[in-house]
């Protein structure tokens, strides 16, 4: 779904369902957030609005930005599509505004930890790293 609300873009929201994560970019107040569980059928399909939107911000974006990632698990098609997503958050940086990245995970998911230190390792990406506890 997308909201128009007067800025230089509209607002990305994707409802959660059981296997895809809730999406909420909102590019005027320089907030993206990705939370629950991943394994959509067709992960490229799922993630290109996002990844368009995303790369039209760095292009165009004239602000910080804030990623909060909380991701209960991702299978490995959307990792791919997660290594993509970094990559066009890297463009915000790159032009000169603060990106902010916080990769959340659960106490004992060692698992989901290391894979936000693999991508910040792969791109060279600073992220901030949140125990926490899903519901």
């Amino acid at each position: 779904m997308r909201i128009e609300d007067g800025g230089f873009m509209e607002k990305l929201i994707v409802r959660p369902t059981r296997i895809t994560p809730l999406i909420y970019f909102d590019p005027n107040r320089g907030l993206l957030e990705l939370r629950g569980k991943s394994s959509p059928e067709n992960s490229i399909q799922f993630y290109s609005n996002l990844i368009r939107d995303l790369e039209e911000f760095g292009r165009n974006g004239k602000q910080n930005l804030i990623a909060n990632f909380k991701f209960e698990y991702f299978n490995t098609s959307s990792s791919k599509c997660l290594f993509d997503i970094f990559r066009k958050l890297n463009i915000v940086k790159e032009n000169g505004f603060d990106l902010s990245i916080n990769w959340y995970y659960e106490e004992d998911d060692e698992d989901m930890l290391e894979a936000g230190e693999d991508y910040a390792d792969l791109l060279g990406i600073e992220f901030n790293y949140v125990e926490t506890q899903f519901d």
